[in-house]
């Protein structure tokens, strides 16, 4: 009994002084204000993104102390209307090309899903707004390629590798469905009807630039 009385208050003090700690680790300053990020923000850069097919764009990137963390907004209009590309190479492509990710191969097996991507740091936490579709996740990528897009100091994501990815976990979502990500978990969209809008709430390793703000609701 007292030995579990020890552990306890061991936990207890633990909780309390592990943050106080890892501030103190990393040098930083704990934070002592609050960010807003309004509908009517978020509302201008989804309205700025409709006419686009892929368009994924971070808010505001904020200091947390320990990390940055930020609210992405991403629209994909429907994947029937076009062939769906994929990135990395098709079926039956020769060898993984000088600057590769993911598997390497001298060939891509057959059956694979394109448009995957992998990012090397960064969690992203899904809520779908509006539309819906097929989304795949989990397997890996083959022969992939270094996707430099993600690496602006507003994102959205950091270092990715996207390409064809194979052994993935289809699943159809739809508004108020919730989707994590870990880091180097593959994700993707297999099949969009419609559309599909959705935030993206983003914890970073400091790989985005605190203080960012994107330009469309930058006063």
């Amino acid at each position: 009994m007292n030995m579990k009385k020890t552990l306890l208050k061991a936990l207890v003090v633990a909780s309390v002084v592990s943050p106080a700690v890892e501030f103190a680790q990393t040098g930083t300053t704990k934070p002592t204000t609050a960010t807003y990020i309004t509908k009517e923000d978020i509302d201008l850069v989804s309205r700025s993104e409709q006419q686009k097919t892929v368009v994924d764009e971070n808010t505001k990137v904020v200091d947390l102390g320990y990390e940055n963390f930020t609210v992405g907004v991403i629209h994909r209009a429907s994947t029937r209307s076009a062939a769906p590309q994929a990135p990395g190479g098709s079926a039956g492509a020769t060898a993984a090309p000088a600057e590769s990710c993911g598997r390497q191969m001298a060939t891509l097996p057959s059956g694979g899903t394109p448009g995957g991507i992998i990012h090397d740091f960064q969690t992203e936490g899904y809520y779908i707004v509006s539309g819906g579709g097929t989304m795949f996740t989990d397997g890996y990528i083959v022969n992939g390629l270094p996707n430099n897009q993600n690496n602006a100091p507003g994102g959205p994501n950091g270092p990715s590798c996207q390409g064809m990815a194979y052994g993935v976990k289809k699943v159809v979502v739809k508004p108020g469905d919730v989707v994590i990500v870990p880091p180097g978990v593959v994700h993707g969209w297999s099949d969009i009807p419609d559309h599909v809008d959705y935030l993206s709430f983003r914890p970073s390793q400091n790989v985005l630039a605190a203080g960012w703000v994107n330009p469309t609701i930058q006063k």
